[in-house]
């Protein structure tokens, strides 16, 4: 396939694709080959977009409905015209194959077309106010409206759907938005501030600032404009995000550490054919890819042989090409910590089944056993190939070591009995359970989000209007 050429690009910053007075280099970590130039923005250029963010919504405040739909369908009818575009973009500026990166783009465009069906459904309801005794001569009812302003800081894995996921649902209520992206990864979401600028959205209503968090971050989070921010990315600048964001709205997903329970009555095939793609797909760096799976004694030798079998047959290499199964982790650095991972956890007394050797940014996929409670990489959110397997007596056992660490985003199960699933769902401390599928199972509606360390509030659409809305009450007395 044709490698993308090396482009200088320019942000939207209020409407306008502006250069800055310094540039960083986007690299594609397959060969660390230059393939962009980008503005290396400052913390004035971030206060301007804001401040410019802020007199755009006002400006708006009176965007109908009919015309934030409109631009939403006509933002997925320019990605449909450049679906190949976008797809070369993730894969060569991120960690995703080709086909994972044209799935993805399949994926963004639905979340803009549920934005826009949401957008109609932004509806409040009536209040019967003569339930309270002295108010039978009242009617009124409560309707939803935009906050302002949403910050949205977003990361490497999926560059173009997470963008999607908060400014589709900013411009279906008729908010401004402001987006930094992952400064690995900032193509896509320039390409996806294209398609709303080839929309006709108003001016100022999406600026897309690139550069370094440390730089712009402070200054997004804490501006007073910022009426909520939203945030996806790892643990430590969650809780610094948290910290500085003061008394406004927060949606933060922060990572997990996903576990899947295979018991003795299930679809065994099924459940290794689904555990090598919940492992594995996107490299590991999937906030809802398998980490962790507790296999029932009675099955856990022919599971473990069969899942060793299908992950050696997966094929690592060129994410550009089709047949390719698994490309490399998003930097040499984020391969070496896997590595250094998995190493300290044989030293400890884990067991290597298949993989554990890096070649560069690439790591095999690895699926480790037998390992020890102390272990950092049973711990802490891999971020990478590595999935590791336990056996256990019992479904009880099982969701004791599931719920045994600080995250909490989805969990799977795989089972026949309708007892065993209920108790899984109703035992497992996360934010969603999926039966007869591993955790990384996800569509674009549905809510999203988990507990503990795995973050505040839910994505998905209509669960993120929720959050860049407020309720109105009126009541009226006659």
């Amino acid at each position: 396939m044709k490698q993308l050429q090396v482009r200088a690009e320019k942000m939207l910053l209020a409407g306008k694709w502006v250069n800055a007075s310094q540039t960083f280099g986007v690299y594609d970590p397959q060969d660390n080959r230059l393939i962009a130039h980008v503005p290396l923005s400052t913390k004035e250029d971030m206060k301007k977009a804001i401040d410019e963010a802020e007199k755009a919504f006002k400006k708006n405040k009176d965007w109908p409905t009919h015309e934030r739909i409109n631009v939403l369908k006509k933002a997925v009818e320019y990605m449909k015209e450049n679906q190949e575009l976008y797809a070369q973009t993730i894969a060569t500026e991120g960690s995703k194959t080709i086909t994972e990166a044209r799935g993805e783009v399949k994926r963004a465009m639905q979340t803009l077309e549920i934005s826009a069906e949401e957008a109609r459904r932004l509806k409040g309801e009536t209040i019967n106010f003569d339930q309270n005794e002295g108010s039978e001569n009242r009617v009124g009812y409560y309707y939803r409206f935009p906050i302002g302003v949403i910050g949205a800081i977003t990361p490497f894995n999926d560059p173009l759907n997470l963008v999607a996921h908060k400014v589709g649902p900013a411009i279906a209520v008729g908010n401004a938005i402001v987006v930094k992206p992952a400064s690995v990864t900032p193509l896509s979401a320039l390409l996806l501030a294209d398609a709303f600028e080839a929309a006709g959205l108003p001016e100022g209503l999406l600026s897309v600032i690139t550069g370094s968090g440390r730089e712009l971050g402070e200054t997004l989070v804490t501006h007073p404009a910022i009426k909520m921010v939203s945030f996806t990315g790892g643990l430590d600048a969650g809780k610094t995000v948290a910290e500085q964001a003061g008394i406004k709205h927060i949606g933060m997903e922060l990572g997990s550490n996903s576990p899947a329970i295979v018991l003795n009555d299930c679809d065994l095939d099924e459940a290794v054919t689904s555990s090598v793609g919940g492992a594995f797909g996107a490299v590991g760096q999937n906030c809802i890819g398998v980490q962790r799976i507790y296999v029932q004694n009675d099955v856990y030798e022919d599971f473990t042989k069969k899942m060793v079998m299908q992950t050696k047959a997966l094929k690592v290499g060129d994410k550009l090409l089709e047949e390719t199964d698994v490309g490399p982790l998003i930097t040499e650095k984020e391969a070496m910590r896997v590595e250094k991972w998995v190493k300290e956890a044989v030293e400890e007394g884990a067991e290597l089944l298949t993989g554990g050797s890096r070649d560069g940014a690439f790591y095999e996929p690895t699926i480790l056993a037998n390992v020890p409670d102390q272990a950092t990489i049973i711990k802490e959110e891999i971020f990478g190939p590595v999935v590791l397997v336990f056996p256990v007596d019992s479904l009880e056992e099982a969701v004791e070591k599931s719920n045994d660490v600080n995250y909490g985003l989805q969990a799977g199960i795989f089972t026949k009995n309708l007892d065993h699933a209920f108790y899984a769902i109703h035992n497992l401390h996360c934010g969603g359970v999926m039966v007869n599928d591993t955790s990384d199972y996800r569509i674009d509606e549905m809510p999203f989000g988990g507990v503990k360390n795995s973050g505040l509030g839910r994505e998905g659409v209509k669960f993120s209007i929720e959050s860049m809305t407020e309720p109105k009450v009126v009541s009226i007395k006659l």
